[in-house]
């Protein structure tokens, strides 16, 4: 049976986040994925595969309202990957392959690999706006509520920490820091500007910093584990201090996504006072589908008025969850915070790269629907 439902007038959410969402990355058409081989070694032009990037849109858009989602993505069908993208919009940030290589674990063992690395070779800027068209062309075809990812801005630090920014154009952090918050708060106002009312922020590196191994290579880089939840709150609420009343700001929060795999594990505990009550958003994303993310009691920490968006459908396998586990782990949930402050989707986008989870396109449309279907019973229509 579903959790009792309040009589909240909370249950309607007029307002983003709704009861049934999703990430945002969703599974490249085949067609899509060729295109851009194409252009890449020069037999297709970039407005060509512009125009197939459109109607991969057109189409997604269109399948995520008939499953009845209220908001939608673009499926980051523009993007190579979920944050290079964006961050190399901005002046004097330089994208190379890392010299660490790192481990990601998957259910038949663990991928090696030397992920993308980003270094900070001057003074910040942004020279034009980097998503706004992008953000453009999906309200220009979405009925529902158009809705645009962009990455956290401690990417620029946590992988390299001061090592990463250089030291001439930077030789005090918190000019960076102030800088960073800047160019992103003038992406975040062009945003609004073109009618953005719903932002997602993805911020994987307070997950991270819930990792025992992963604190301990943030020591190694001549950081404070405890201290840097606080300098990334700081740095988000900055970007997004200036936005308007009515754009609501999402944080999600996963252990790494890669052809499913992961990198991170460990519960939220050691970040969650922090998380939930000193960062300025509206509601928050939480990978949830495995114990890889620990029990639900850090929830408690969550205040009224923001929402929490159980990410208890996993991206990473094909396998369709059922209907009355998910019912049974948002009333576990419901022990921590209030139904009505709580909502469903999965626990990370299904493409956080070109070549995306290891499932098929039905198989993301059908746990689509399961959390649409389940919502529904949770809290009614």
């Amino acid at each position: 049976m579903p959790p009792e439902r309040s009589g909240s007038a909370e249950l309607s959410r007029d307002r983003p986040p709704f009861r049934a969402e999703h990430v945002g990355s969703l599974l490249r058409p085949a067609e899509l994925l060729a295109a851009r081989e194409r252009c890449a070694d020069g037999r297709l032009c970039a407005q060509e595969l512009a125009a197939i990037e459109d109607q991969a849109i057109r189409d997604i858009v269109r399948r995520q309202e008939e499953i009845g989602l209220r908001a939608v993505t673009d499926g980051e069908f523009r993007r190579a990957a979920w944050q290079i993208d964006f961050l190399k919009g901005f002046s004097n940030v330089a994208v190379s392959r890392s010299t660490v290589r790192v481990s990601f674990h998957t259910e038949q063992g663990d991928i090696d690999r030397l992920p993308s690395a980003l270094r900070v070779t001057g003074t910040l800027a942004r020279p034009r706006p980097i998503f706004v068209d992008a953000f453009r062309f999906l309200r220009s075809v979405a009925r529902a509520v158009p809705k645009l990812t962009i990455p956290s801005p401690s990417l620029l630090h946590f992988r390299g920490g001061r090592q990463a920014v250089d030291e001439r154009a930077y030789p005090d952090l918190e000019g960076f820091y102030a800088d960073l918050a800047r160019v992103y708060a003038q992406e975040i106002g062009d945003l609004a500007a073109a009618g953005c009312r719903y932002l997602q922020i993805d911020e994987v590196n307070l997950a991270y910093l819930c990792d025992a191994r992963l604190r301990e290579e943030v020591r190694r880089l001549g950081e404070d584990p405890d201290r840097l939840p606080l300098t990334y709150a700081e740095l988000i609420n900055h970007s997004i201090g200036a936005r308007p009343r009515d754009l609501t700001v999402g944080l999600h929060l996963c252990r790494g996504n890669f052809e499913s795999a992961w990198l991170a594990e460990g519960g939220y505990e050691p970040v969650a006072e922090v998380l939930f009550n000193a960062i300025d958003v509206d509601g928050y994303f939480l990978e949830y589908d495995t114990d890889r993310a620990g029990d639900f009691r850090p929830l408690r920490f969550v205040p009224r008025g923001k929402l929490v968006v159980l990410g208890l459908v996993t991206t990473k396998r094909g396998a369709l969850e059922r209907a009355t586990d998910l019912i049974r782990r948002i009333e576990e949930a419901s022990r921590y915070v209030p139904l009505e402050q709580l909502a469903l989707s999965p626990q990370c986008g299904f493409a956080s790269a070109g070549r995306g989870n290891r499932l098929t396109f039905e198989e993301q449309m059908a746990k689509l629907r399961l959390i649409v279907e389940v919502a529904r019973q949770v809290w009614g229509p």
